[in-house]
């Protein structure tokens, strides 16, 4: 399978990850950053990759992206970009929960993602629900309220012709993992570059791991 993914929030770590990985693939990658000018870890791709400017904060720059996308008929859309240290609970939840949804559905109303198209959103196991007692609070609250939001618009997702999934890209050495994770970036990209490329209906509305493991909510 080839053909054309946006990657959202894809200046640095797994999402810098995932535009190497697809690229060398042979496809066609558009990428978010939130400075055009300052792409971090994928600047020497600058002739390769159609860069786009997003702060997922912006709404109504979501609204602009989707409009730019109309009709691109992207084979996959992964949404990376989130937050982990030194933010307030409100600002985790804007980044890792709301944002993803919102940006998601702006570009599947606009037509931008091809029939049977593939949506990924970065989540993690940390925003799994089961074994935990009461309210879940900080990045892992923000990613099982991005869980329940995706599960209630699974039904929707697939009624406008997507194949969508959350997914656990693993713990991972980036600036937000830290350089003791035991997962490369290489690793996890790859692992999720086969994990989508393959992805069936069966698999849709589900939580996955890196490696192609169903997890648990």
């Amino acid at each position: 399978m080839k053909g054309r993914v946006l990657v959202i929030g894809a200046s640095r770590g797994i999402g810098a990850g995932l535009v190497r990985g697809f690229l060398a693939h042979g496809w066609e990658v558009d990428a978010t950053v939130r400075d055009e000018a300052s792409p971090g870890e994928i600047a020497d791709l600058a002739d390769a990759v159609a860069l786009h400017q997003l702060d997922v904060r912006d709404a109504a720059r979501a609204a602009a992206l989707a409009a730019d996308l109309t009709g691109a008929e992207l084979d996959v859309i992964i949404h990376n970009a989130g937050i982990y240290h030194g933010h307030t609970d409100a600002e985790l939840i804007e980044v890792n929960a709301i944002a993803p949804i919102r940006t998601v559905q702006a570009l599947l109303d606009a037509g931008a993602l091809a029939a049977g198209g593939v949506v990924a959103l970065m989540t993690s196991q940390l925003g799994a629900r089961r074994g935990k007692q009461g309210a879940i609070g900080g990045y892992s609250g923000s990613k099982a309220r991005l869980n329940d939001s995706f599960r209630d618009r699974a039904d929707s997702w697939a009624a406008a012709g997507a194949v969508a999934v959350v997914v656990h890209p693993g713990w991972v050495r980036t600036a937000m993992g830290g350089p003791g994770a035991p997962v490369s970036v290489e690793q996890s990209a790859a692992g999720i570059y086969e994990l989508l490329t393959n992805l069936t209906q069966d698999k849709h509305g589900r939580f996955w791991t890196w490696e192609g493991r169903e997890h648990c909510w």
